[in-house]
């Protein structure tokens, strides 16, 4: 019994060395880079992909102007375009000064996503409602005082944070 804890001890001790890769990487600013492009090039695909959607469905239907649709596309096709210029231009972007613009521009992408993805839960909400014959007529109210509810509290956390933060660098 003795001998197999020792034979483990020697293994564990022998694999140490093969955690050392995450750290190669990590500290890699070649690894970052290539990683934050490739991340880059698939969220810009995505916009792409949204974007080509949206010109294809107001060259259909062009009469209806903005539908649920078409804003979840622009959306779309808003936040992910976000994501892969601040995946692009990344270093620039942590050089920012000042330090709120960091924040805002990399929160916004994320709030967009939520009222984007919202805004979906809107559209299935108001085909359900509809298929029941059910008045949708507070949805839409709804969609937007949740919207309201969730940026307010994103800027008043930023206001509390970046408000605070000069106070205390005084002291």
């Amino acid at each position: 019994m003795g001998s197999y804890s020792v034979d483990v001890a020697a293994i564990a001790y022998k694999l140490k060395d093969t955690t050392n890769w995450w750290r190669d990487i990590n500290g890699s600013r070649l690894w970052q880079d290539r990683i934050f492009h490739i991340l880059a090039a698939l969220y810009g695909l995505v916009a792409a992909v949204a974007l080509v959607q949206l010109i294809r469905i107001q060259m259909r239907v062009p009469e209806y102007g903005w539908t649920t649709q078409k804003v979840f596309h622009f959306l779309n096709f808003l936040v992910n375009g976000v994501r892969a210029l601040v995946f692009v231009f990344r270093r620039s972007v942590q050089n920012l000064h000042p330090e709120i613009v960091q924040h805002i521009l990399l929160d916004m992408p994320s709030l967009a996503f939520f009222t984007t993805y919202a805004l979906l839960i809107l559209f299935w909400a108001e085909i359900y409602y509809q298929a029941r014959a059910v008045s949708t007529d507070r949805l839409r109210p709804s969609f937007f005082t949740i919207n309201a509810v969730v940026y307010t509290i994103q800027v008043i956390f930023m206001f509390y944070y970046f408000g605070k933060v000069p106070i205390e660098r005084r002291i």
